[in-house]
């Protein structure tokens, strides 16, 4: 099976806990990114996002000091549901993430414990 990526939909890093606001001065004031809204599943989990060319960025906070980084790509690709079967056959271990309306989404982490997501939207 070939996997079939349209695009990258966003990329996602991370700030230690409650570096929101210094975050808005570097990333809003000093390089003029557009911060859009999240949707309300993802407020209580802090971060920011922003709307970067035709992509998103994604700014999630964490304890800085974990080995499972909620740092990530997200891919849009074709056929979903036929994707995640497949990379599951393939002994890939994968995760439902929280709803976001329009959205089909799921991550796996891939060699060396790097978070892929891979979504669909309606």
């Amino acid at each position: 099976m070939k996997i079939r990526v349209k695009r990258i939909d966003h990329v996602q890093i991370c700030i230690p806990v409650g570096a929101e606001d210094e975050a808005r001065a570097f990333y809003t004031a000093l390089l003029g990114f557009t911060e859009i809204e999240k949707p309300d599943s993802l407020k209580v989990n802090g971060g920011l996002w922003y709307k970067v060319g035709d992509a998103r960025l994604h700014i999630g906070v964490e304890d800085r000091d974990g080995y499972n980084s909620k740092s990530h790509p997200a891919f849009e690709v074709e056929n979903i549901a036929e994707v995640r079967r497949y990379l599951e056959e393939h002994g890939v271990m994968t995760q439902d993430e929280k709803p976001i309306p329009g959205v089909v989404r799921f991550s796996f982490r891939a060699p060396f414990r790097n978070r892929i997501e891979f979504l669909s939207k309606r």
